[in-house]
């Protein structure tokens, strides 16, 4: 690999400590839909998505069904251990959006450590901010409505991807708000009506982001202020 990839961890680490995970980078270019874990797998490598690429967590309930509860893009990583001894994936975790994702051997991270008390740090203090994001998610599921957090999710699709065409299906947007695909359809077509989205085949576009924007819980804005004060020193 040439240069940091754009990830925002990777762009925290010191020259040091970039030195130290840089031979063991690997960049892949993953589609959309491919899976990175299954719930159960155990858990050997980090990965890292870059640029507009982002996963997301869909979490096993009853009738076969899943419900995402957490999408991870540039600001983060998928992988990262909370502590000590075996990693395994609760959920499975998708590419949600394709592109560049960099792998990272969970063992080579683990060596890296040893020699790093900066990079202990940087992986503690982003472990600490996924845990804060799931929390703020499962609030919202319980205080939210269905409109509210639709909007929400599309927003923060929109962020990582820098545009305002999102390739994003109804029947995906269901698994996020974890409801019927023509409930979401419902939801879509009630912002439709009001000139805020519009539809092509396999996306979501944007046409009044200010008003989307209104229409969303404050629950994105409140992970980022908290990403911010516990990374941003860093």
């Amino acid at each position: 690999m040439t240069g940091r990839p754009q990830n925002e961890l990777f762009q925290k680490l010191s020259a040091h400590d970039f030195e130290l995970l840089a031979p063991h980078l690997q960049s892949v270019e993953l589609p959309a839909n491919h899976i990175l874990h299954h719930a159960g797998d155990s858990i050997a490598v980090v990965h890292f998505p870059c640029g507009p690429a982002f996963v997301s967590f869909a979490v096993p309930v009853e009738d076969d069904r899943e419900v995402e509860s957490l999408l991870v893009g540039r600001e983060g990583a998928v992988g990262v251990p909370a502590g000590r001894g075996p990693s395994l994936a609760y959920s499975r975790i998708v590419v949600k959006v394709g592109g560049t994702v960099v792998r990272l051997p969970l063992r080579a991270l683990e060596q890296a450590q040893q020699k790093s008390t900066s990079l202990q740090d940087l992986f503690a203090r982003y472990a600490a901010c996924q845990f804060a994001q799931l929390l703020q998610t499962a609030a919202c599921n319980a205080a939210h409505s269905i409109e509210q957090r639709a909007a929400k999710w599309i927003i923060a699709a929109q962020e990582y991807i820098g545009g305002d065409e999102i390739p994003l299906t109804h029947e995906q947007l269901a698994g996020m708000l974890g409801v019927s695909r023509s409930y979401a359809s419902r939801v879509i077509q009630m912002f439709k009506a009001r000139r805020i989205l519009a539809t092509r085949r396999g996306a979501i576009l944007i046409l009044d982001a200010p008003a989307l924007e209104a229409s969303a819980c404050a629950c994105n804005g409140a992970v980022k202020k908290h990403f911010g004060e516990v990374l941003g020193g860093l």
